[in-house]
């Protein structure tokens, strides 16, 4: 391992669970542990995963004004988010393009904020550079950040506090687990039920050990992680969307809230919005993000350049992996606006063969998020 690499408050717990580490976003962290990665990813969808993703960055907002100022910088109605409730949002630049996807969480006196790893550092220098002087940015140095999901996910957790089983799909809560002190949100990466779950770092070793303890919860590394997101249709940023690409482009329209929209009562204001607001009316982009389900039994990985039936170049693979829940290979990428539509067969170039694939809906699997 590289001495410069940083280690999450689990890293010795991972080694000695036998976790296969590799450098990503600048941690050490495990690929996959001695179930391999297919059946970590069916353990989940059948029972429960634990997930370390310590590595995200946890932040607050302080100050009366924190929500009208972070919704000047995203998309996203953050004003009249409810206490309690968490929501997905987009960090645009003024070209329109996606910085970061995030998620922001009003625990009433502060908002909550986690935003992906291999941004951290530039969303906070963000941030830092446009919040007004009235509203703090705290970086949180001293939590560990675990996922648990999977369709036993609430049965496992309500053996710690029976009132997580009363929360729905984005509500979030302040609440004792095991005699811990957690921030836990009905929520998570992998279209599963399940929870994301803030531990003081001094405590997660001995948290992830309690749940470890249930024969259903097993640990799931990031080549499950990853298999499990795009089964259910979910981004990656940094490849399935980034600076270069617009909400509108990367079928992210459903993560802009109707009062930021053109007719909303708080129309636009954020970066990038003429052009983002102008793509939303006209419709009118080049290319598409789409999902692409492979009818070979090969998997096509990203970067492999799409074709049309006529050979001609139309666009590329931005994620891709064999899928184990759908039984066959699942893709999403860019394509011309005219291969967009469902149904379209397309072509990836794979080791200079071509493979046929079918512009699909996504997720590829049912998300099943616990509604109530």
């Amino acid at each position: 391992m590289s001495q410069d690499l940083l280690k999450t408050p689990l890293h010795a717990l991972h080694i000695e669970m036998g976790g296969k580490m590799v450098p990503f976003a600048g941690y050490d962290m495990p690929v996959q542990y001695a179930l391999g990665v297919r059946k970590e990813h069916i353990h989940c969808r059948e029972h429960v995963g634990l997930f370390d993703v310590s590595h995200m960055g946890q932040l607050r907002l302080h100050g009366e004004n924190a929500a009208k100022a972070l919704e000047a910088l995203v998309p996203v109605d953050i004003i009249d988010l409810p206490e309690g409730k968490q929501r997905y949002a987009l960090f645009t630049n003024e070209q329109g393009g996606l910085m970061d996807d995030l998620m922001v969480t009003n625990f009433g006196d502060h908002l909550f904020v986690v935003v992906n790893a291999a941004c951290k550092e530039q969303d906070i220098a963000h941030l830092r550079a446009n919040l007004p002087a009235d509203v703090e940015l705290e970086a949180i140095e001293d939590r560990a950040l675990l996922a648990l999901q999977g369709p036993e996910a609430a049965a496992v957790l309500a053996a710690l506090n029976p009132a997580v089983a009363d929360m729905v799909f984005m509500d979030a809560a302040k609440m004792d687990l095991a005699g811990i002190e957690c921030l836990v949100s009905r929520s998570g990466y992998t279209g599963e039920d399940g929870y994301e779950i803030s531990v003081p770092a001094d405590k997660a070793e001995e948290f992830a050990r309690r749940l470890l303890l249930k024969e259903e919860v097993e640990w799931i590394g990031l080549g499950a992680r990853d298999s499990l997101r795009l089964e259910c249709g979910l981004c990656l940023y940094g490849h399935d969307i980034d600076t270069n690409t617009t909400p509108v482009e990367g079928s992210l329209l459903w993560a802009i809230s109707k009062p930021r929209r053109a007719d909303g009562e708080r129309a636009g204001g954020f970066p990038g919005a003429k052009i983002i607001l102008e793509q939303i009316a006209t419709k009118d982009v080049s290319r598409k993000r789409v999902g692409l389900l492979g009818s070979s039994k090969a998997p096509v990985r990203e970067g492999a350049v799409l074709f049309d039936a006529d050979d001609n170049e139309i666009g590329v693979v931005t994620s891709g992996t064999f899928g184990p829940t759908k039984g066959q290979p699942v893709a999403m990428g860019y394509v011309s606006t005219a291969n967009a539509v469902i149904g379209t067969e397309v072509f990836a170039e794979v080791r200079g063969k071509k493979l046929p694939m079918t512009v699909e809906k996504m997720p590829f699997v049912p998300q099943r998020y616990y509604r109530g």
